[in-house]
């Protein structure tokens, strides 16, 4: 996840009682809501989230997992907790929660021990170490170097002697966001991050430091486009279209246009930004509805003169309340959009849903949801059963209906439990994702 090469500016909450607060030590409460915070600095371009747990009875561990599942399904960008890890189960929780790295507490002898455990069942990549004092780093040489994959350095006095003790990258806490402080740490060989109270309230300095780093031959995370737009071709007006797209479903929400300005922004914030033809100006999709569409990815088309943005589209689109402008379609194309096998599942979900939203008698859905969990279960296991025997019989078209049955006994669950395919998706692409990096990594 980490390395030296891309330097990150990564802000802190601290959880306590299901709330943001100040600070370890301090329980002044910075927000209700941990994940509109997290949403908040991950739209002020910050790099990654350091979560902090400072609950102090062992029965909050569970309210605090709940909240760290909520932040991570929040934010685009990798979170990291540390906090209150007495065993391995705890790490697992953490990393099944959502978090890419656990932070173990290398001033307590116990989490040395945990750390060394935790990365051979769920990988070094997983694991980070937090550290106070350079003796910790020196004395536990051995075991960083094998178990772990970032050190998160905890004292802004001994920054200096740890980073000098690190061997490998580091992410610390500093005291301010003054550029003499930035580069100063920065110049030493293992700062790859920092992070702390000065990060949180310093967001809005952050793309102006990484101009600053740019300048000085650093690599940061700054969005830099590969076509300026001077050399995109202009319409009459000096605007380029734009087809919006949902990076999750691939439905085209919207069409809109860009002026250089527009195109600027959209880059820089990672927001989408048009032009308004009838107002003469530019806007920010979602400023006075809060439906953001945050920038996955633009690509031209072959004469460089249309954009396709792929987004994450946070509610509706369209300004009538559809989740896309093109919705105004007709019975044939219906039918012909419920035959692509890309949205069948989609569509067999919501009408699992709309089942049990809106009951009809005799529905086998109903029946399901009347007699709860332990009947879908026994009939999803009933299902996987025949399943295998199909398979096993080496029966082609037996196994497809059998798996046809056994994924819609699967929705049924899932919208029990209100997990969506999309949160499936979001699992399997951020599996793809780490195994691609540990693939670059040996």
């Amino acid at each position: 996840m980490y390395d030296c090469k891309v330097k990150t500016f990564v802000p802190c909450i601290f959880l306590k009682d299901g709330r943001a607060v100040m600070g370890e030590e301090s329980g002044k409460e910075v927000s209700q809501d941990p994940a509109h915070l997290a949403a908040v600095y991950a739209d002020e371009m910050a790099d990654a989230l350091l979560v902090v747990d400072c609950s102090e009875k062992e029965e909050e561990h569970e309210e605090m997992i709940s909240c760290l599942r909520s932040i991570c399904s929040s934010v685009q960008i990798p979170v990291l907790c540390a906090g209150n890890i007495r065993s391995l189960s705890d790490v697992k929780d953490i990393i099944y929660a959502g978090c890419g790295m656990a932070v173990l507490d290398f001033s307590k002898k116990d989490n040395v021990v945990i750390a060394k455990e935790a990365a051979e069942k769920l990988g070094k990549e997983r694991i980070a170490a937090g550290c106070r004092e350079p003796h910790e780093i020196t004395e536990n040489e051995d075991l960083i170097a094998s178990s772990v994959s970032l050190l998160v350095l905890l004292e802004e006095k001994e920054q200096a002697a740890c980073l000098a003790a690190a061997g490998i990258p580091c992410l610390g806490a500093v005291p301010d966001l003054e550029e003499k402080t930035i580069l100063s740490y920065f110049a030493e060989p293992n700062a790859a991050g920092v992070t702390g109270k000065a990060v949180n309230a310093g967001m809005e300095r952050i793309r102006s430091l990484r101009h600053l780093l740019l300048e000085h031959d650093y690599k940061v995370n700054a969005r830099r486009p590969v076509f300026s737009w001077e050399e995109l071709k202009k319409d009459p007006q000096g605007l380029v279209p734009v087809v919006v797209q949902e990076a999750y479903t691939d439905q085209v929400l919207m069409v809109a246009y860009m002026d250089e300005n527009a195109y600027s922004k959209t880059i820089e914030t990672g927001k989408m930004t048009y032009y308004s033809r009838s107002r003469k100006k530019e806007w920010v999709k979602g400023e006075t509805s809060g439906h953001f569409q945050y920038v996955r990815s633009l690509t031209l088309d072959c004469d460089l003169d249309t954009i396709l943005a792929r987004v994450d589209q946070v509610g509706a689109a369209c300004h009538t309340g559809h989740h896309s402008c093109f919705f105004n379609t007709d019975l044939v194309q219906n039918r012909l959009e419920r035959r692509n096998p890309q949205r069948i599942l989609e569509s067999d979900y919501a009408t699992i849903l709309s089942r049990r939203a809106h009951p009809k008698q005799g529905s086998y859905t109903n029946y399901l949801f009347d007699h709860g969990l332990d009947r879908m279960l026994a009939e999803l296991g009933r299902e996987n059963a025949e399943l295998i025997v199909a398979a096993k019989g080496k029966k082609k078209d037996g196994t497809v209906d059998e798996i046809a049955d056994y994924l819609y006994h699967l929705m049924v669950v899932m919208a029990h439990e209100g997990i969506t395919w999309k949160d499936v998706c979001e699992e399997l692409a951020k599996r793809a994702k780490e195994s691609d990096e540990k693939s670059t990594e040996e």
